[in-house]
């Protein structure tokens, strides 16, 4: 059972840390003044959060599965509390490799540019010692960085709407598996309305925050804005990202049992 939960730990915190690079993946694009090309490349990226998720998601479910009663109750609760952690850990990792990643990122689009296709890119990468060459855009994050993210000049409503989405979005499967085992007898219910909550946080980010983000980076891109205060929202958004997954800990089990409550309601 430990194995497993490592796997699962593993697959969380490579999910996290890569919706957490989606966010350097503007930076990218503004310094190479080439983002629909970055947006294009990161979706291949994307394809292994995905896969990552979809392998994750039956062995998370098996944890359920295990509950034979209430006396393994507090046995699962530490299990996804401890999904949880990694969820944070690879927010972390994510936002300690944005320097790196806009530099490698930066280099990959020009590359793409180069081979005209993504096969060719990768055959021309893997052929010139991508070890070598990728030490060269490691960049190790500074603690300057820290200092010039002041909230101010960021809209607080989109920082507290990223938040909460986050939030939702981390804790909304675990808080369902959790809900199952708390109320057997509606699980199936329960666990369906899992990709409601989900649901609600992807039109949260999609309708609230991805628009306002994809406004700034414009105004960048025309020489409206600075590249700092596009620089200091990815920052602020990265925190208010961590801070979700912080908030999910402490709404893991009253999620849980608000979602089994609904649930009853339902006739």
């Amino acid at each position: 059972m430990i194995e497993k939960l490592l796997i699962i730990c593993v697959f969380v915190g490579i999910i996290h840390m890569i919706e957490t690079l989606a966010y350097s993946v503007r930076l990218a694009g503004l310094k190479t003044r080439k983002l629909v090309v970055a947006l294009s490349l990161f979706n291949i990226i994307v394809i292994v959060s995905r896969t990552a998720n979809m392998v994750q998601a039956p062995l998370t479910g098996k944890l359920g599965d295990a509950v034979q009663s209430k006396e393994d109750l507090p046995v699962l609760l530490h299990q996804l509390q401890t999904i949880l952690l990694a969820a944070s850990i690879g927010t972390i990792a994510g936002a300690l490799l944005i320097p790196s990643f806009v530099s490698i990122f930066s280099r990959m689009i020009s590359h793409l540019e180069v081979a005209g296709s993504v096969p060719k890119m990768m055959k021309n990468i893997a052929s010139i010692h991508p070890v070598e060459k990728a030490k060269k855009h490691v960049k190790r994050p500074r603690w300057i960085m820290l200092s010039q993210l002041r909230i101010g000049g960021v809209p607080k409503r989109l920082l507290l709407l990223n938040l909460m989405a986050t939030t939702i979005y981390t804790v909304g499967v675990l808080s369902t598996l959790y809900a199952s085992t708390l109320e057997p007898t509606l699980s199936k219910s329960i666990l369906m309305s899992s990709g409601l909550i989900n649901g609600l946080a992807m039109i949260t980010l999609a309708v609230f925050v991805d628009p306002q983000v994809a406004i700034l980076t414009e105004k960048v891109m025309k020489g409206e804005s600075t590249k700092q205060s596009m620089n200091k929202m990815v920052g602020t958004l990265v925190i208010s990202r961590l801070c979700g997954t912080v908030c999910a800990q402490i709404l893991l089990v009253p999620a849980a049992l608000y979602i089994a409550w609904i649930c009853k309601l339902i006739p």
